[in-house]
């Protein structure tokens, strides 16, 4: 134990920490497939972009427009696929990159007080949703990326005596927002901003701190054209994205106008749950902490901005009846500078240490063992391996029964084509040898009878 309490109490514990933690997200960005559907579905709109070189719509097939998310992060994954080629690793660089900036930044911002600088790094990269999306392809990251900077600009402006270059970073920050989620970036940001500044009494101060006709015009610069010939190009994608993406789609799970999947149904206050369970066990030490020292942490201009920030998303979130529970991704960053903060008075260090590495090496146990005995190829959510014999092929017969799913689309470089039964039946009939995928879900209902098939 006392080996233990020098270990943890070495500032070069969480370097190594962090270090490990990398590596154990570059490995999975590496081996593990793209999994359907989300992750997929992102891959493929940058894979097709990228091929298309259309940077104004993202596509979710070729000649469909997908209009459910601005197209930043779609972007950097385009790009990175122009860079390093149609691979997993490529598609996933951006969100990793941005999520080591935040692992790097935090170590700025964070109250040091004799604290290892990699402290609030290492708490962060092991809280479960953190580590998870890392590196997932999808717009949660960039989000959660460009909702940071939001808050910590503004942190920094609003502290400096005059108009600073943090002043014109928020107001960038903002216009990348709008391009990576839409008005979301704005829900989730100026409510907590605006109530921290009522309670300081510091809405008079900041009059004289930012820059109010330059900066908003800066955000409308970075934003307003993409979405000006976003609608030129399609009639109805603002209708579409700020009315029902943002307001039908928070109501009402069962909104007729989305186009790219059903929203889930969730139970009220849910969002509560998935906080506490994919940001066990720092938000569990932050609750306990803040509410034995909230007489005084209410006076602290700091904890009190990152309690609001932290607090404001859920609480948004709460009475949403479409959510998943990658929608606390943007508190993350608030736990760990929060935990940071606590962090002398966390009375056992070690076990919490422990716990909160459970996380990062079942996933490491889990993938190498699956690696080794060929489970991941078994179990995982994706067409890749049933495509590997066709990767490369430039001359594809290569059709999927129904609706084709995105990482067939992704590793077939868009080849594979949807087909009916009927039409199945009529390839088969002319005795056309060809490739086909069939969904364990259509296999009992098939009716081939009479038909002669080989599978292998």
């Amino acid at each position: 134990m006392r080996n233990l309490n020098k270990v943890i109490n070495n500032p070069k514990f969480y370097t190594y920490g962090v270090v490990f933690l990398v590596f154990l997200r570059l490995f999975l960005n590496a081996f593990v497939p793209l999994m359907d559907k989300t992750e997929a579905r992102y891959a493929e709109i940058a894979r097709v972009m990228a091929e298309t070189n259309n940077w104004i719509t993202p596509q979710i097939d070729y000649g469909i427009p997908f209009w459910a998310k601005p197209p930043l992060s779609v972007w950097l994954s385009a790009l990175s696929i122009k860079i390093f080629g149609v691979n997993e690793f490529a598609v996933r660089l951006p969100s990793f990159l941005l999520s080591l900036v935040l692992v790097v930044i935090i170590g700025k911002f964070a109250e040091k007080k004799n604290r290892p600088f990699f402290l609030s790094g290492f708490i962060l990269l092991t809280l479960p949703e953190f580590l998870l999306h890392a590196g997932v392809v999808s717009t949660d990251t960039a989000l959660a990326f460009c909702i940071t900077f939001i808050f910590l600009t503004f942190w920094k402006a609003v502290n400096k005596p005059k108009v600073s270059y943090w002043s014109y970073l928020m107001f960038i920050s903002i216009g990348l927002g709008l391009l990576t989620k839409g008005p979301i970036v704005l829900i989730l940001t100026i409510p907590p901003i605006i109530l921290w500044l009522i309670y300081f009494k510091e809405y008079k101060t900041i009059l004289n701190k930012f820059p109010w006709i330059l900066g908003p015009l800066i955000t409308l610069l970075i934003a307003t054209p993409w979405y000006y010939v976003a609608e030129l190009r399609t009639k109805g994608f603002l209708d579409y994205f700020i009315v029902g993406e943002h307001f039908k789609r928070y109501f009402d799970p069962s909104w007729h106008g989305d186009k790219y999947g059903n929203p889930k149904s969730q139970a009220f206050g849910i969002i509560w749950v998935f906080l506490f369970i994919v940001a066990i066990p720092w938000i569990q030490i932050v609750a306990i902490k803040a509410w034995k020292l909230r007489k005084d942490l209410v006076k602290n201009k700091w904890v009190l901005f990152l309690l609001l920030w932290l607090l404001w998303t859920p609480l948004f979130f709460t009475v949403s009846t479409s959510l998943l529970h990658t929608y606390t991704l943007p508190v993350m960053v608030p736990i760990a500078l929060l935990t940071q903060y606590f962090w002398e008075k966390i009375e056992n260090k070690k076990a919490v240490i422990l716990t909160s590495l459970i996380f990062p090496f079942l996933i490491l146990i889990t993938l190498a063992f699956s690696l080794f005995n060929n489970n991941l190829e078994r179990y995982s959510n994706t067409d890749k391996y049933l495509l590997k014999e066709t990767i490369g092929t430039t001359d594809l017969n290569l059709y999927y029964l129904s609706d084709k799913s995105y990482s067939s689309q992704f590793y077939s470089k868009g080849k594979i084509k949807s087909i009916s039964e009927e039409i199945l039946k009529q390839k088969v009939n002319e005795e056309e040898v060809f490739k086909i995928i069939i969904p364990n879900k259509f296999i009992n209902n098939l009716n081939l009878i009479g038909y002669k098939l080989y599978f292998y």
